[in-house]
């Protein structure tokens, strides 16, 4: 039996920058880009020491790094404020009028932020946190909507030295208990409600049944957003517009060790425990800070918008920390991608004249499948760069982004990183990198990645593997809050003092990186490993599918079936002719080993509200017929009242 990861798509299109881009980019060749990767890599000591010093430093550090694996610290006994950088140092700056951030609401309010605004309410805001008990290193839980007042509270507790630790504000009161339980926090700050498709969430009654299983929550600070109803507990609770009536709006911002704790934010587990990831400070910010200036190759008269939440770490890194530290000029967009209808985007995109957009696979496929009219109907010319982040992209989908959202002539900057990396790893960068549909392509400055097979080798191209990174760099987490032992038994265990990711990749023979799926779910058919990924972006290139997700059911023949949920695009229709031609389609594809055993026709696939398909929820289903694991995540649970209905174990 094969112990290594077998790929079998092959994608030969590729497209490389205009001349006219890559003229003005900031790394305009290859050359260039392949000099200053072997620097980052034979000496990060000086790549990262120059990139550092773009920032601003309370006092200087004697040490680039110090590294006994599997812990880091960078810039070692350096000292700065995080929110000096993100918001200070341009507020005192000509950048001072310039607009931080453009929010619109989804009824359709709107606001413009400049950065002296910014400043003034994030000093505000400090002086609030303050002023009711909060102090360096207190876990501050912030569970809001996509508002700027997310990110103000985010950048205040920095400025004071709190630890922030987001969640998601899709997430329930028992999601809220978990985080709350593990951090030890002992201040929330939540409003009163977001809005998402025309309806309230209620934020701050979620928070209210979560505190009657946590008592140890000193203060809720509540913004009013929505006006609705909500109940507010004497002595704990308190209005945030109230609190800002009685604090000046200056506030010094102290300087805190470059490893002083920023935040902690939770991702899920193969235990169903999530884990506490740990990001510090001056690390962090370098590397956000780098990433976002060459990757999205940032200019002063962009409008950047990044449609992620803050509650994820892409919220954090390329909505707060990154793009504020480069001073740029971002979108804020609180509600959902088709409310009214799936021309909201690309409406915002030409209201606010747009010019680098960054987006998740699922919602480019959601788009797809709702048809090219929304897109066609707006003028999408100021945009000159777009981006992919939260998954693999698969190679229809790239394309019909560069065809109908780039109208051919932007490049696509397919990032790939995680929680746990804090800045993205793996990317092409616009002005220089060659790019097949469907690949990563290359590793960003400092990340010396590759791909090893179970006894450590590096694999030959096109052998699938797991993808590792082989050397410290500067924004990696420092730990898993409270569990040292968890931290080095799941990223370090594998191979000695080498980061492994979870996924399964290859790469082909020009050194680009296509990631197969997370290793959990590779598919062991007959002795072959398959990656999920694979599949599905078999089943996405027939011209029927919009979206598919592809799991693995137990087989006492072949040990596991490979079966497809296909969700079809708009004026298709199911039948038994598309189901067999789906699966001959897969064959042709990919190889008679990945033929789907079964293939149901689903008119949407669960997910998170964020848009990631849960993907357990459905090897349940093929497995049991039921669900039992914990769905409080789950976007709509009617989803799984359909499928069900269709499923039999």
């Amino acid at each position: 039996m094969s112990k290594n990861i077998e790929s079998h798509l092959e994608e030969n299109r590729v497209y490389t920058p205009s001349e006219e881009f890559s003229q003005s980019a900031r790394i305009s060749s290859m050359s260039q880009y392949r000099k200053l990767y072997k620097e980052s890599i034979d000496k990060p000591d000086v790549f990262w020491a120059r990139e550092a010093a773009e920032l601003q430093w309370q006092q200087p550090w004697s040490q680039v790094f110090d590294w006994k694996a599997p812990f880091a610290k960078w810039f070692v006994g350096g000292k700065l404020n995080v929110a000096e950088n993100c918001v200070d140092r341009h507020a005192t700056s000509s950048r001072r009028n310039k607009a931080a951030i453009i929010f619109e609401g989804e009824p359709g309010d709107r606001r413009v932020i400049t950065y002296a605004e910014l400043q003034r309410e994030v000093c505000k805001f400090a002086n609030i946190l303050e002023k009711n008990g909060v102090k360096s290193k207190d876990r501050v839980l912030i569970y809001m909507p996509m508002i700027p007042e997310a990110a103000i509270a985010m950048l205040a507790c920095a400025r004071i030295g709190a630890v922030h630790n987001v969640v998601f504000g899709g997430f329930s009161a028992d999601s809220i208990v978990d985080r709350l339980e593990d951090s030890g926090a002992t201040y929330v700050v939540t409003a009163d409600g977001g809005w998402r498709r025309g309806k309230i969430v209620p934020l701050k009654e979620n928070v209210d049944v979560a505190l009657q299983r946590y008592g140890k929550v000193r203060k809720v600070i509540v913004h009013q957003r929505c006006g609705n109803e909500i109940s507010m507990t004497p002595s704990r609770d308190v209005w945030w517009h109230d609190e800002a009536q009685n604090v000046k709006s200056t506030h010094r911002a102290k300087a805190f060790d470059s490893e002083h704790p920023l935040f902690l934010l939770y991702t899920s587990g193969s235990t169903g425990k999530p884990k506490g990831i740990l990001h510090t400070s001056g690390g962090y910010l370098t590397g956000t800070y780098s990433t976002f200036k060459y990757i999205f190759d940032i200019r002063d008269t962009d409008v950047y918008w990044c449609t992620a939440d803050v509650g994820w770490i892409t919220g954090h890194s390329y909505i707060v920390y990154g793009p504020l530290a480069n001073g740029a000029t971002q979108v804020m967009y609180e509600g959902a991608p088709n409310q009214p209808d799936f021309g909201r985007f690309w409406k915002i995109i030409e209201d606010h004249g747009v010019s680098i957009f960054y987006t998740a696979p699922t919602a480019i496929r959601a788009f797809i499948k709702a048809g090219d009219h929304f897109p066609a109907a707006h003028d999408l010319s100021s945009l000159r760069l777009l981006g992919s982040v939260g998954e693999p992209i698969n190679p229809e989908a790239w394309m019909w982004y560069h065809r109908q959202i780039g109208g051919e002539r932007c490049p696509i900057v397919d990032t790939w990183w995680q929680t746990e990396t804090g800045a993205i790893m793996i990317s092409p960068l616009p002005g220089c990198t060659p790019c097949k549909p469907g690949t990563a392509t290359l590793p960003f400055f400092g990340v010396d990645a590759a791909i090893l097979d179970e006894a450590g080798n590096v694999c030959k191209a096109n052998e699938g593997g797991k993808l590792v990174i082989r050397k410290p760099w500067p924004s990696m987490t420092r730990t898993i809050y409270g569990d040292k032992a968890r931290f080095r038994k799941t990223y370090w265990s594998d191979y000695s003092g080498i980061y492994t990711a979870g996924d399964g990749a290859r790469r082909d023979k020009e050194g680009n990186f296509w990631i197969v799926g997370r290793i959990d779910d590779v598919l062991n058919v007959s002795g072959h490993r398959l990656g999920t990924a694979e599949v599905e972006s078999a089943l996405v290139a027939h011209p029927a599918v919009a979206e598919s997700a592809v799991v693995g059911r137990p087989d006492e023949l072949k040990g596991q079936g490979v079966v497809c949920f296909v969700t079809l695009k708009e004026g298709k229709e199911s039948s038994e002719a598309l189901r067999r031609e789906l699966r001959e389609h897969v064959g042709r594809t990919i190889g008679a080993i990945a033929k789907p055993d079964d293939i149901y026709f689903a008119p949407a696939l669960p997910k998170t509200r964020s848009g990631k398909i849960m993907r357990r929820l459905l090897k349940e289903l093929v497995t049991t017929g039921e669900i039992s694991g914990n769905i409080t995540t789950l976007d709509d649970a009617q989803v799984i009242i359909n499928l069900q209905k269709c499923i039999k174990p």
